[in-house]
């Protein structure tokens, strides 16, 4: 079983994408669970709150593999959790780390900015600068882990293809 996991800042097409690749191969994704717990419990997240999303979206990515045939995709993985925790609390749960540690993707797609912001009252970070210094701590920590990762950008229409030559080089 292979997953593919899709990152990077808000607003980069991660859930379209995600969509898009599953039709593709004809098999299933894993949403962002962190959308599905901010609509339940409001926009307002504590650490303890970050936690329960990476444990909810662990165990959605472990309830698709079991549906899966030889692949699947995950909208998000658990570096967008370290890296919001970071950024909001200045910490990371050291559990949310040693997961981390563990091989779990086949390949991380890394999505550039480089789309229009689309407004949703879950987005924080609108301004450009922003979501690119995002990219940045996105890529610095897939190059520190050693993480087999493609860079994902350029035009929508352009996206799926380039998704599907990197996913085709590891599948």
């Amino acid at each position: 079983m292979r997953r593919i996991s899709l990152t990077g800042p808000e607003s980069a097409g991660k859930s379209t994408l995600a969509a898009q690749l599953a039709a593709h191969y004809g098999t299933t994704f894993v949403p962002e669970y962190a959308r599905q717990y901010l609509a339940e419990n409001g926009a307002s997240y504590t650490l303890a709150d970050l936690e329960a999303i990476a444990r909810g979206q662990l165990a959605a990515e472990d309830a698709a593999a079991s549906l899966a045939s030889q692949l699947f995709f995950c909208d998000t993985d658990l570096l967008v959790v370290k890296i919001w925790a970071e950024n909001a609390f200045g910490t990371c749960p050291a559990w949310v780390l040693a997961e981390l540690a563990r091989p779990r993707y086949a390949l991380t797609l890394l999505l550039a900015p480089d789309l229009p912001w689309t407004p949703d009252p879950l987005r924080e970070h609108p301004d450009p600068a922003q979501r690119w210094h995002f990219y940045g701590l996105y890529r610095a920590e897939l190059v520190a882990r050693g993480w087999p990762f493609a860079e994902i950008s350029g035009p929508a229409a352009g996206r799926l293809a380039q998704a599907v030559a990197a996913v085709d080089s590891v599948a």
